[in-house]
């Protein structure tokens, strides 16, 4: 192959890939229906008919949906087993969430179950040194799991490489005894999204599509499985009133989506509630 042949296929190629980043829709924003101070609320947001479900490291706290009252709380020790609750979804009146060790090293993660009611723990998954770090999972209208392993590139004080490599993280789909059936990657310009960390939160709507979420962004980005190959189609860009992190679709109110914003310098973490704008 000559060197012009080389630079016009690596010319053909980026133009590909520009296409392919350029061929996902923008959505109007989300429109804001209300708020709640939750400080607890710093990791996720899962969601009930009637309750809402704040998520923290070591922290679960129900509350009420109309008032925003808490109604009960589980939390763990700081020496217990439970180190990084990530994300979480309701499903058969259980509260299902991922876990991991981050940002120990190596990566470990676990699924854990709490019954939804009184959020006693009912029990746990571990994949021990897997893929990456667990930070979500739900299951699709064919009733099948699915969930992520994030990898990341920010450097923690303990150690003088990445965290991974964001472009490690991986999309999973879980037979019915949580191995993996098939894995997935993001397209290169949707993991430039995530700046220095990862996919932090997925739900699929009710449209049946996938909705995921980085780590700060104020958007959600519907993805789907490709024809062909290991790479995700990025479909659509929509702005929510959030900051990244676990959200949860509301199963009472169709296409309403709960999310979080991270209280800084002392401000209390927010919920946010918000409906998302028909697709074209």
């Amino acid at each position: 192959m000559s060197r012009r042949t080389s630079v016009s296929l690596a010319l053909l190629l980026a133009a590909l890939c520009a296409c392919s980043a350029a061929a996902q829709e923008q959505r109007p924003a989300a429109e804001t229906l209300t708020r709640f101070e939750v400080p607890e609320a710093r990791q996720a947001v899962a969601v009930s008919d009637r309750f809402f479900y704040a998520i923290d490291n070591r922290t679960l706290v129900k509350l009420d949906k109309t008032t925003g009252q808490a109604v009960a709380k589980w939390e763990g020790p700081k020496a217990g087993p439970i180190l990084h609750l990530d994300s979480g979804v309701v499903r058969d009146g259980k509260l299902y969430t991922a876990h991991s060790n981050y940002p120990d090293w190596p990566m470990t993660s676990s699924i854990e179950v709490w019954d939804a009611e009184t959020l006693k723990h009912l029990e746990s998954h571990s994949f021990g040194i897997d893929r990456g770090s667990f930070t979500w999972l739900d299951r699709d209208p064919q009733g099948r799991w699915w969930g992520a392993f994030a990898n990341y590139n920010r450097v923690f004080d303990k150690s003088p490489v990445a965290y991974g490599n964001k472009y490690a993280t991986q999309l999973v789909r879980f037979n019915a005894d949580w191995s993996v059936a098939e894995a997935f990657v993001y397209p290169d310009a949707l993991v430039a999204k995530f700046q220095d960390m990862s996919n932090s939160g997925g739900a699929f709507g009710p449209d049946g599509r996938l909705y995921i979420s980085g780590h700060d962004n104020a958007e959600l980005y519907v993805v789907a499985p490709p024809e062909m190959g290991s790479v995700m189609v990025w479909q659509e860009t929509i702005p929510v009133e959030i900051a990244g992190q676990g959200f949860a679709f509301d199963p009472a109110q169709p296409g309403v989506v709960w999310g979080l914003i991270r209280g800084k310098a002392g401000a209390a973490s927010q919920v946010t509630v918000s409906r998302l704008p028909t697709a074209k």
